[in-house]
């Protein structure tokens, strides 16, 4: 079973270059840059948003998840520089299953240094140490394939190919599962 201490406090981590805080309504400007760049959005199949104002009731919705301990939403924060780097997610949580899915999203001129992988590596061992999860899933457009190297880095396996079971934007998309067991995840329980 799902360890609910943690909805009722949130938890705030932190590895040697990463602060993961709770996601806040003051940061939707830093979600709004993040959920219009087109470069970041284009395999993400969901809608872009255009304004602060669309960020601030996309947080409001997350916000309330947690409430609701359906979901757990951290903002990246670089500590050297206090800089929003982007976001990560556990939501749709199974608590009778102890099952999670996972999102993430990050500004483009992070890519490529690590930041995600460590963001990754904090959060799932405290899903998996803490939390008591037993599993993690990432449902991906199969084009992705940025999303999909680091998810096999992490030890994610391919469990699905679905064939146009997502409409989005006028048209059915093909996406992708991948799942996380806690055995699978080798990290020691006092690091992340």
């Amino acid at each position: 079973m799902i360890n609910e201490t943690y909805f009722k406090h949130f938890p705030t981590l932190e590895s040697e270059r990463l602060l993961l805080r709770k996601l806040e309504l003051t940061d939707a400007p830093e979600i709004q840059s993040i959920r219009s760049d087109e470069s970041v959005m284009v395999y993400m199949d969901s809608e872009r948003q255009s304004t602060v104002g669309q960020s601030e009731r996309f947080i409001s919705m997350k916000l309330k998840m947690y409430q609701e301990n359906t979901g757990i939403f951290w903002a990246i924060i670089e500590k050297s520089t206090n800089a929003f780097i982007g976001d990560f997610a556990f939501f749709k949580m199974d608590h009778k299953n102890s099952r999670g899915e996972v999102g993430y999203t990050s500004k483009s001129e992070f890519w490529g240094k690590g930041y995600m992988q460590e963001a990754m590596t904090s959060v799932f061992n405290f899903g998996f140490n803490e939390l008591n999860l037993h599993s993690l899933e990432a449902h991906i457009n199969p084009e992705n394939d940025k999303s999909r190297a680091i998810l096999t880095k992490m030890g994610f396996q391919k469990e699905a190919y679905f064939r146009e079971n997502h409409y989005y934007d006028g048209k059915y998309l093909d996406s992708e599962t991948y799942s996380l067991l806690a055995s699978e995840f080798k990290i020691d329980k006092n690091k992340g």
